[in-house]
């Protein structure tokens, strides 16, 4: 079995280790082929893993990666309230360990990955969500989450008997405004007497609405509570207190970034996640991981859509699976977007 090495936050002794790379005068080729392993890292966004959703995705691509490609891994934790600086030392030190790619799972590791990616030419960053920041050693992997996002809307606004349905954001940022953007026109477009109830937990630089899931909890009873059955939160960890509301008041919930159906933190609300957005986060870190490997670095922009199963809708409830009507729906609204036909916004 490989061994994934976890630290919490890079400190003293990262510090230190920077120091000493430095002072020997290796970079992290040099490290690498001392060792003669190949190593990944990824560090990981709010929230780290155990989110139930975006960073667990990411884990699942590292964990494949060991498996399938003899690859060792590390995984770097957030601490809270870090500042940008904290970042650009946490990567630097993975890459003075000698790991290659580096990945920063979220669009917050964008400006380190900016000071440090310069420094290490030989080592691949990999960028989720977000291709701001571009350079030939980073791959920026990202995904049309308004796509999977408008699948979602199809499918809430046909099983929805109040005709109210609630979007909840967990922080309003750029990238959050595609899932509801997509949510929203997917349920006017198939039914336009659902009303769409939208709502977000904070605004940055407050990100508690990624970590905190009474947030979340709170947001979708306001929304229950005025009419809503059918909710879909974009909020990471938040989401999974959007999607214990909505079990208990046994309605819909429909998950975000990874299948949280089969998510076992949240195996007692199983039976009232409807589906989820998904976003094959795990297939992309796996990938980036593959390409290194193979010694054919992915860089640029790579994005995953509907058209390569990048994103979709989970069907692992049988609940969904059995309502003919809505899974018809959805599949002819992924099929008319692939085609074109349906151009889905990608801001409210």
């Amino acid at each position: 079995m490989r061994r994934i090495t976890r630290f919490a936050t890079v400190g003293i002794a990262s510090a230190a280790l920077a120091l000493s790379a430095t002072a020997c005068g290796k970079t992290s080729s040099d490290a690498a082929s001392d060792s003669g392993d190949v190593k990944a890292a990824i560090a990981y966004d709010i929230g780290g893993r155990g989110d139930q959703s975006f960073n667990d995705a990411a884990y699942a691509g590292l964990s494949k990666a060991e498996k399938e490609l003899d690859v060792k891994g590390t995984e770097a934790e957030p601490s809270d309230g870090e500042a940008d600086a904290d970042k650009v030392q946490r990567l630097t030190s993975l890459a003075r360990a000698g790991n290659n790619p580096v990945i920063g799972v979220g669009f917050a590791y964008a400006p380190a990955i900016e000071k440090v990616a310069p420094k290490f030419p030989d080592t691949t960053f990999g960028l989720i969500d977000d291709s701001s920041v571009q350079g030939e050693n980073i791959a920026n992997l990202v995904f049309n989450e308004e796509e999977g996002s408008y699948l979602a809307g199809v499918a809430a606004a046909k099983v929805s008997k109040s005709k109210t349905v609630g979007f909840i954001g967990g922080v309003e940022t750029p990238l959050i405004k595609k899932f509801q953007a997509g949510f929203e026109q997917g349920v006017k477009d198939t039914d336009s007497s659902v009303k769409v109830l939208s709502q977000y937990l904070t605004q940055p630089p407050n990100f508690d609405g990624f970590v905190k899931p009474d947030l979340g909890k709170a947001a979708a009873q306001g929304q229950l509570d005025k009419g809503a059955d059918v909710i879909y939160a974009a909020a990471g960890l938040a989401g999974s207190g959007a999607i214990e509301a909505a079990s208990k008041a046994d309605k819909w919930a429909i998950g975000v970034d990874s299948d949280q159906y089969n998510q076992k933190g949240l195996a007692a609300y199983k039976d009232n996640i409807l589906t989820s957005v998904t976003k094959d986060v795990s297939g992309a870190v796996f990938n980036l991981i593959k390409s290194v490997k193979d010694g054919d670095p992915q860089s640029s922009e790579i994005r995953y859509g509907l058209d390569k199963n990048g994103v979709g809708l989970a069907e692992s409830n049988p609940a969904y699976t059995k309502m003919t009507e809505v899974t018809e729906a959805v599949a002819a609204a992924k099929k008319n977007i692939i085609d074109g036909k349906i151009v889905v916004k990608t801001t409210p």
